[in-house]
């Protein structure tokens, strides 16, 4: 598969993206709508959002115009994973059928708890749906600095072809087809990072730090092999991978806005990159739907909902009752 990479997002990670595809030989182009984000790629070659990063001029562009990036062999959503079914009901009246759709947003919507492939999959019934997740922060693929994620599809074989797009020296993909381990991963880590950065603010120590950190991976991957993923999906790069970097530091925004919570900071502004605050709902309902105990992710939406102190929350978890670490 050769050809132009078309960016659904103006942001940091999109930019990151475009510029991964750019170094592995892509022609990309990136929509976005902020008409300054479009002249600061396209004339100042950098992006805000994206700070310290400079753009090549002869591998990136920019178009306000959405049907411009559609046209592209593969397109990316690189979009808050709130508003993925309205850009992806926008994009699915310019794309081609069979265009691969690669999602790079992290979460489950909101109302539906779909997928995201899934929201995919019903606005552009034309589209392919792919998912790229994995330990990778936009600062740092944006650098080129080496980099690990999985691209998943239903297909093994396009699954390896969406590998080459973007392969390159310092961003190495790979390939898998458990669209829904992948998903999940990505999606509940999210919401655990919440708890990690809490834990952060309220210095309770490296030992809880772990013991969280252990803890949190058994209930996302006890909620994803209910939800059908693999064991290994889970335990690799897009799963255990993902939560590390996520629940390691303020460079992840989730754990950002944990922080800010423990901290008591205030918590009145909208967060829409925040993509654990709305993923936490979401997770807590299908855990208790299919009865999987998940008490980290019922104390995260307890506390979103102000319906726990982090207080009570640490209490709650500290004194539920003894039971076998493996169930």
């Amino acid at each position: 598969m050769t050809g132009a990479v078309g960016i659904l997002g103006g942001g940091a990670w999109g930019t990151a993206l475009a510029l991964v595809a750019a170094r592995a030989g892509r022609r990309a182009t990136i929509w976005a709508r902020d008409p300054a984000t479009v002249a600061a790629i396209n004339e100042g070659r950098q992006n805000p959002r994206l700070p310290g990063v400079p753009i090549a001029a002869n591998g990136v562009g920019a178009t306000a115009e959405l049907a411009a990036a559609a046209a592209a062999d593969v397109v990316v959503l690189a979009v808050p994973a709130q508003t993925v079914r309205v850009v992806a009901t926008q994009l699915a009246k310019a794309l081609a059928p069979g265009t691969p759709v690669v999602i790079a947003a992290k979460g489950l919507e909101r109302g539906t708890a779909k997928r995201l492939s899934e929201v995919v999959a019903e606005v552009a019934p034309q589209a392919v749906p792919a998912v790229l997740s994995g330990p990778s922060f936009a600062g740092d693929v944006g650098r080129g600095l080496p980099t690990a994620v999985t691209i998943a599809t239903g297909d093994e074989r396009l699954a390896l072809d969406l590998c080459r797009v973007f392969g390159g020296p310092t961003f190495r993909p790979y390939a898998e087809t458990d669209m829904v381990g992948v998903e999940i991963g990505g999606a509940v880590k999210n919401v655990l990072a919440i708890a990690a950065g809490i834990v952060s603010a309220r210095h309770l120590g490296a030992s809880a730090v772990a013991a969280l950190i252990a803890r949190s991976f058994a209930e996302l991957r006890r909620l994803g092999e209910t939800l059908g993923a693999r064991a290994d999906t889970l335990m690799g790069l897009s799963g255990l991978g993902d939560l590390v970097l996520t629940c390691s530091g303020p460079q992840s925004r989730n754990f950002a806005y944990g922080e800010l919570i423990g901290a008591g900071g205030d918590r009145s502004a909208p967060h829409p990159l925040v993509e654990g605050i709305a993923t936490a709902a979401v997770a807590r309902d299908l855990a208790r739907h299919h009865a999987i105990l998940m008490p980290i992710v019922e104390a995260v939406a307890a506390i979103l909902d102000d319906a726990l102190t982090v207080e009570a929350a640490i209490e709650s978890l500290m004194t539920r009752p003894f039971r076998r670490e493996a169930d």
